[in-house]
Formats: structure tokens, C-alpha cells, sequence
């Protein structure tokens, strides 16, 4: 059997990851510090140059906004590394609304809450993806960042508690009693974005059919159960872009089935 730490070795790397990130933009706000400064949308880092969210910058595009070139560029770094590399880890590893997601899921979990009252389409969030960019034209606003839960959730953190909370309460409430991993599963346009762009990314799952017993533990977990379609069938990468590479599969595998892989494949 694993123990604790071992068994949750992703989970509280992820946290310290995320909670890391808090902590550089809490410290430029609020002690001076030129590490990270601004938000997750647009920040400087070390005060030389810019890191921006790319989805943001496309819909300042549709809104007739445009961007300066150290915002393009910044957007363009962003792109790159989770394309190329990352993939969706973003939503795993960097967005503060997965802590939230992830707490829904352990209370409905610890309180058995099985219900899912709503039927929603795992494709919604490229519809709303398509909604954010349309609704940008019209309203002349990066309509999306507007209402963002999870630049609310971000700055709130950052600057204070305030009435924006009531929406992180409100995702809460949807993945605990409408619909398990509702926001960040079926409908946030930006976890859409990083699918999209993360197919070809160089750090996947890999999947070893001769240690799988199909106790189907990883599905269990998995916030994004179709991109395992491949377990129980053959060797092999998980390539879809929706895997968000939080490693809750690795962790939950007693068989040791399952793990990352970046380029070349160690099939041991």
C-alpha cells in the first residue's frame, strides 16, 4: 500500500504550486516584492517583461481592443509553453479555481452527494468559449474576463475579501449538489482554450496495459474521464488536449500503471 504522502504526491505539489503563485502576487501587492506583479491575466515579472493570458488577448482582439506588443509577446510566451509543453496543466497547477473545484469534489465525496441534477455536455465550454468571443464584439469588452469567477476568485484573494466571493460560492455549490466538476469539466471557456491548444503538448500520460488490472480507480478520480478512454486496451499516451495532467490517475493507481512521460517514452 502507499502511504499518505506518496499516495497524494501531485495533489500537494500542485497546492504548493498554486498557493506559490498567490503568495508572489499577494507580496507584490501588498510588501513590494517585483517578482510577479499584477494578475493572472497580465503580470510583469521582475519588472522587465510580461507573462499574459492569451484567451484575455484574443478577446481584447474581438472586442477592437488591441493589446501592446509586450502584452502580444507575453501572451504569445504563455502560448507556447502549455502547446508545446505543459498542455492543460494551467487548470490543474496554476488556476486558484481548482482548489475550489477540487474541495467540491472531496465534499461530495466525504458526504456521498452522487446526485448530478443538471445533464451538461462536456462540449458547452467550447460553446461558451464561441459565446465569449461573440459577446466581446458586442459589448466592446473582453467579455469573459468581465465576470471571470476565476479572476475573482484571484483578486479577492489578492486585495481582500468582498461581495465577489459569492460567485467561488457559487461554483462551489454547482460541482457540490448540480453537477460533479461542472465548471472547470463542462463549462469554463478558458479550460477550453488550453485543451485546444495542448494536443500536441510534449508532457502526457502514459498508459502500460500489462500492469492494468481495469479496477478503473483512475476514472474515479479523473476530472476529465473520457480522455481515458485508452485504459484497459493498450500501451500508449493519453493525447487529448482535455487531460489536465493534475497526475489524481498516477496517484490512484496501485499498479503503478499509469505515469508522466515527456518525449521519449521509458516503457519499464
Amino acid at each position: 500500500m502507499k502511504n499518505n504522502f506518496y499516495k497524494n504526491r501531485f495533489l500537494i505539489i500542485r497546492r504548493v504550486v498554486q498557493l506559490s503563485i498567490l503568495l508572489l502576487f499577494i507580496g507584490a501587492s501588498h510588501w513590494g516584492w517585483t517578482i510577479l506583479k499584477g494578475n493572472l491575466s497580465s503580470a510583469k515579472v521582475f519588472d522587465s517583461f510580461y507573462l499574459a493570458d492569451p484567451f484575455a488577448v484574443i478577446q481584447m482582439l474581438f472586442a477592437g481592443r488591441i493589446p501592446s506588443w509586450d502584452i502580444v509577446i507575453g501572451a504569445l510566451i504563455i502560448v507556447v509553453f502549455y502547446a508545446l509543453f505543459a498542455g492543460r496543466s494551467f487548470c490543474s497547477w496554476v488556476c486558484p479555481m481548482n482548489i475550489i473545484t477540487d474541495t467540491a469534489q472531496w465534499l461530495r465525496k466525504r458526504f456521498k452527494l452522487n446526485q448530478n441534477v443538471l445533464k451538461i455536455k462536456k462540449n458547452t465550454r467550447y460553446w461558451m468559449l464561441g459565446l465569449s468571443l461573440v459577446l466581446s464584439i458586442i459589448l466592446g469588452v473582453a467579455a469573459f474576463e468581465f465576470i471571470s469567477p476565476i479572476g475573482v476568485l484571484h483578486r479577492a484573494i489578492i486585495y481582500g475579501i468582498g461581495i465577489s466571493w459569492l460567485s467561488v460560492l457559487g461554483i462551489l455549490f454547482l460541482d457540490m449538489f448540480i453537477k460533479k466538476n461542472a465548471w472547470c469539466g463542462h463549462l469554463c471557456p478558458l479550460g477550453a482554450f488550453y485543451s485546444m491548444i495542448s494536443h500536441r503538448s510534449m508532457l502526457k500520460i502514459y498508459h502500460k496495459a500489462d500492469k492494468c488490472t481495469s479496477c478503473w480507480d483512475c476514472k474515479e478520480v479523473c476530472p476529465e474521464i473520457q480522455v481515458l478512454e485508452i485504459i484497459a486496451k493498450k500501451d500508449g499516451l493519453i493525447k487529448s488536449g482535455e487531460c489536465t495532467n493534475c497526475g489524481r490517475c498516477i496517484e490512484s493507481c496501485e499498479e503503478n500503471a499509469l505515469k508522466f512521460s515527456f518525449l521519449k517514452i521509458n516503457k519499464s
